[in-house]
């Protein structure tokens, strides 16, 4: 077994003296820079391969994510139960310690030498060379390329690792690349799941009704810190509009080019909110099929809003409290740490307070949670804007429904009378329902 010095960028081509051997490269550069199926294009230039220099069952490994193993990812002349076999851990053969070693591995017989592990059968009883060249970028090896020579070859071994080289290194180019786009279409299908439509351009604090001193006041205090990047622990009875004010506060930050993600803690299972907020590997449960994101990663560069943070588990409380602390996790399954850069808004209709002298929310985290205390006054206590809310959700659906109608000066009364316990939320049902049921023109109270 012999090993050979890499040649370093592109003064690999003066080293190239055949004519024949540059076109060659040319073509395997064409092929990648128009490649729609990255996978394809490098096997075609494989067979280009294969055609002028007598190379068989060239094949292309990728270091996985753990940098542990080499994954197969294209190749020639394997059949697919070949192909399945095809992995290698660092270090392994031929194939491993190119990877391990970063240098090429050249064995001039495969028969003769035990570092040729022969995992998918020689080709025959003749003599048959192998070489495996590493793929080398700023950051390391990232993978080996390979292939087995005949003697009739007219490339001597320089050459052939010279040539490998090359083809690696433009092919891992591509692939780079071509994964890039391809996270960031996914990314983008992701958030349209997430968005459904939603037009964030409402959510904005002069959008939003609250004529009351009490919620004025709020407004211009999150107006101030909306800039930075503190996190916010939004409270209040349910119905009051803890989302919107998030929403709002996410529009007319800096991060507002970035994404909004949602997620209500108390609506689905501890196993399922772990999953939905770090996302899981591939197989990480029975149910995993593919590499989910969670809404962390959709989140990143925009702001994440938790509703129902003190419906977390303890266990649930630590991993959120890491986030806050370094802004990086795992997903489900995986050992690989992510770094996130979001901003979080929390929400809460339960006394936290309360829950931390009981042991039952962490004391750290609160603290971490609550940096921007904002405490949404319940509707019985903005009496001001009640009658606003009405006139403003009784258009609205009578918009959407094609009807005309409005109250007696007795209905709005007892109407401004009722305390709302179910706060806006109720309130906006209750102005629907009415535009349903009732019949247009004016609506008296026994209606």
């Amino acid at each position: 077994m012999k090993t050979f010095d890499l040649p370093i960028e592109c003064r690999e081509c003066s080293l190239i003296h055949s004519y024949k051997e540059i076109e060659l490269l040319y073509e395997v550069a064409v092929l990648l820079s128009e490649a729609e199926d990255i996978k394809e294009s490098i096997e075609k230039s494989m067979r280009l391969l294969k055609r002028e220099g007598y190379l068989d069952r060239c094949a292309l490994f990728l270091l996985d994510d753990e940098k542990q193993y080499l994954e197969l990812f294209a190749s020639i002349d394997l059949t697919p139960q070949q192909q399945s076999i095809a992995r290698y851990a660092l270090g392994e053969g031929a194939t491993g310690l190119a990877a391990q070693s970063a240098e090429p591995i050249v064995i001039e017989n495969i028969h003769h030498d035990i570092n040729y592990l022969n995992k998918m059968g020689a080709l025959s009883t003749a003599m048959v060379s192998y070489v495996a060249a590493p793929i080398i970028q700023k950051d390391g090896v990232v993978g080996v390329i390979s292939a087995n020579i005949s003697k009739e070859s007219p490339l001597n071994f320089d050459n052939i690792v010279h040539m490998l080289t090359i083809l690696g290194s433009l092919s891992t180019g591509s692939i780079s690349v071509h994964n890039r786009f391809k996270r960031e279409k996914e990314t983008l299908q992701e958030l349209k799941s997430y968005y459904k439509d939603e037009m964030l351009s409402e959510y904005k604090f002069e959008n939003i009704i609250g004529k009351s001193s009490a919620m004025q006041q709020i407004f211009s205090m999150l107006e101030t810190v909306a800039p930075s990047n503190a996190t916010i622990l939004v409270r209040g009875e349910t119905g009051t509009g803890k989302e919107l004010i998030a929403a709002a506060v996410h529009n007319i930050s800096p991060r507002n080019n970035g994404p909004f993600i949602k997620l209500n803690c108390a609506a689905i299972s501890e196993t399922l909110l772990e999953s939905e907020l770090f996302g899981h590997e591939k197989g990480a449960f029975t149910d995993a099929k593919e590499m989910r994101k969670g809404r962390l990663e959709l989140a990143d560069g925009g702001t994440l809003f938790l509703d129902e943070i003190g419906d977390i588990t303890p266990a649930l409380q630590v991993k959120l409290l890491r986030i806050l602390q370094e802004q990086e996790f795992e997903r489900v399954g995986g050992s690989k740490t992510i770094k996130t850069n979001v901003r979080l808004v929390a929400a809460t209709n339960r006394n936290l307070e309360a829950m931390v002298k009981k042991g039952e929310f962490r004391e750290d985290l609160f603290y971490r949670l609550n940096v921007i205390p904002v405490n949404l006054p319940p509707l019985r206590e903005r009496y001001e804007d009640i009658q606003l809310l009405i006139k403003h959700y009784l258009k609205k659906y009578m918009r959407e429904h094609h009807k005309n109608m409005h109250f007696s000066k007795a209905t709005m009364e007892t109407l401004l009378e009722y305390p709302w316990p179910g706060n806006i939320r109720e309130l906006q049902n209750t102005m629907e329902r009415t535009v349903l049921i009732c019949p247009e023109g004016e609506l008296q109270p026994e209606m």
